[in-house]
């Protein structure tokens, strides 16, 4: 996030996109319901579902799936065209102004409609309402990421922010609201394929010596590593013959999941390193059993950049040991001696190597946590990003053109299926599931229809279907809800029984190398047995 999550009650105007505030991010969602309830604010939510945060807003607009970029271009031609641009912050501090505004030009409200279904009135008013604000903070999640076009999105929305001028200040920025906890730390601590921590590339020569020092090693590799959607089908060819998973369920959570199993009964080799016994795990030749977040100590960076400590509540049980501690016995068996002596000594050397951590440190985190950046032992920490500049100077536009998401709606799939989450279970249900109150609340999985759909098909609420993509099929309970707008339909990716991932698509953002979990076609009947 470019501002902090205490921040969102300081707008005058909140969008929030591609999230399902309430449900996924239930604490922070608080915040925006009573600024809108108490303090004045007012909610625009752009969403295919008509999620339960929309209940609060003053206008929701309801896109047609993957026409994300479209509305975007579709606001900042409002507000070029209607002159509410901040000139001042385009002029002083951005450039590739003229660009954009040329992309945008045949964005009109009624080209966007014929796009998107948003009608050209309702985008009109929120293009307003959003440059009118004297301070407006956009919110968005994985429904604006998982799409094909996911880059494309958030650099939309960067685009919009800019053009209005709303960063650098309190109520303003471009949010992103992180789908599991410390997702923003493995990404600082360099858990992507490019970079070491901090985001310093592992094809800079400077950073690759500095790295070497620190460690006290030569050779090592600038080569841009694998991104996970591209070790599985290297597995599935066999140029991958060995994995090593910490912490993750691809079994459950990656796209076009019989693919996914087809890959990992290829490999040679597989470790996975979790707390309990997943369905990836169930493929393992190693199991390394570790502790979980209540038993051991440590830091965990929020969706804010804020830096936090967690301190260890209780034992971990038999032999389940830190993450780190496994990691450095591995180094130790494979020649390296990676000795620290205790979780302050590795936050000592994160600090060291890492330019945006180079100020926080156990003591400063004690009771309250920093956001980073947070050069210096006397820095505060930077609660808001770009007061002043970019880093990169000037905020560059990006002319960015509408494209289609990947796969389309024909007479045999003639729905179009969207995923996400529940309140009462998390990601793959690893802990969730293992909850008896939250089972009750959300025993299984469900597909969300309208009612108009359900009449159209043939089906009623309660009653099992199968839902079937070019991929695969699963049987689900079918949940008739006001949520659903016709055409399209919901399920939840919690559930390995009747995962929603069987269906959806290997199509991949091709800079970011995410799958486009949020748009397939499916086809809905009923079980083989009750057709029969």
């Amino acid at each position: 996030m470019t501002n902090t999550i205490g921040d969102i009650e300081t707008a005058d105007v909140i969008l929030i996109t591609g999230s399902n505030t309430t449900e996924n991010h239930p604490v922070l969602s608080s915040f925006v319901k009573r600024a809108v309830k108490f303090k004045g604010a007012r909610l625009v939510v752009v969403d295919p579902r008509r999620v339960k945060i929309a209940g609060f807003a003053h206008q929701w607009l309801r896109p047609n799936l993957g026409t994300d970029v479209a509305w975007i271009n579709g606001m900042m031609n409002v507000i070029i065209s209607e002159d509410l641009y901040d000139k001042k912050f385009v002029a002083n501090r951005t450039q590739g102004f003229e660009a954009l505004k040329e992309m945008v030009e045949k964005f009109t409200p009624e080209y966007v409609e014929e796009i998107t279904g948003i009608p050209a009135q309702k985008l009109t008013d929120a293009a307003r309402m959003y440059a009118g604000a004297g301070n407006a903070s956009i919110l968005y999640c994985m429904g604006i990421t998982q799409h094909i076009s996911g880059t494309d999105n958030v650099k939309s929305l960067a685009n919009l922010a800019m053009l209005t001028g709303n960063l650098g200040r309190p109520g303003t920025g471009v949010n992103p609201l992180r789908g599991q906890n410390n997702v923003q730390g493995a990404c600082d601590m360099g858990g992507l394929p490019n970079v070491f921590s901090g985001y310093q590339p592992v094809t800079s020569d400077d950073a690759v010596k500095k790295m070497e020092a620190a460690w006290g090693v030569t050779g090592l590799s600038s080569k841009v590593g694998l991104k996970v959607t591209e070790m599985v089908p290297k597995a599935h060819s066999g140029e991958v013959k060995a994995l090593y998973i910490i912490g993750e369920n691809p079994l459950v959570s990656d796209a076009d999941l019989s693919h996914v199993e087809a890959s990992f009964g290829n490999l040679d080799f597989l470790v996975v390193q979790d707390i309990f016994m997943t369905e990836t795990a169930k493929y393992a030749d190693v199991i390394l059993p570790s502790a979980c977040f209540a038993e051991k100590n440590g830091t965990f960076s929020n969706t804010e950049r804020r830096v936090q400590r967690i301190r260890k509540a209780v034992e971990a049980p038999g032999q389940a040991r830190y993450d780190w501690q496994i990691t450095c016995e591995i180094a130790r068996r494979m020649g390296y001696e990676m000795a620290y002596g205790s979780e302050e000594e590795i936050m000592a050397e994160i600090a060291r190597v890492t330019p945006s951590y180079g100020g926080i440190t156990y003591d400063r985190i004690a009771y309250e946590g920093l956001h980073w950046p947070c050069t210096t032992a006397d820095h505060p920490g930077t609660p808001i990003l770009h007061k002043d500049q970019f880093p990169c100077g000037r905020g560059n536009f990006h002319a960015i053109d509408f494209i289609p998401p990947a796969e389309q709606t024909d007479d045999e799939y003639p729905l179009y299926l969207t995923t996400g989450r529940v309140l009462y279970q998390y990601h793959t249900g690893t802990m969730t599931r293992k909850t008896e109150g939250l089972n009750d609340r959300a025993p299984g999985s469900f597909v969300e229809i309208s009612s108009a759909d359900a009449r159209k098909y043939g089906i009623e609420d309660g009653e099992k279907v199968e839902i079937s993509s070019r991929r695969g099929t699963i049987t689900v309970k079918v949940e008739v809800s006001d949520r659903a707008v016709s055409g399209t339909v919901f399920v939840p990716f919690h559930f390995a029984e009747a995962a929603a991932n069987r269906l959806t698509s290997t199509a991949l953002d091709p800079v970011a190398g995410i799958p486009e979990y949020k748009v397939c076609a499916v086809k809905i009947s009923k079980p083989a047995e009750e057709a029969a």
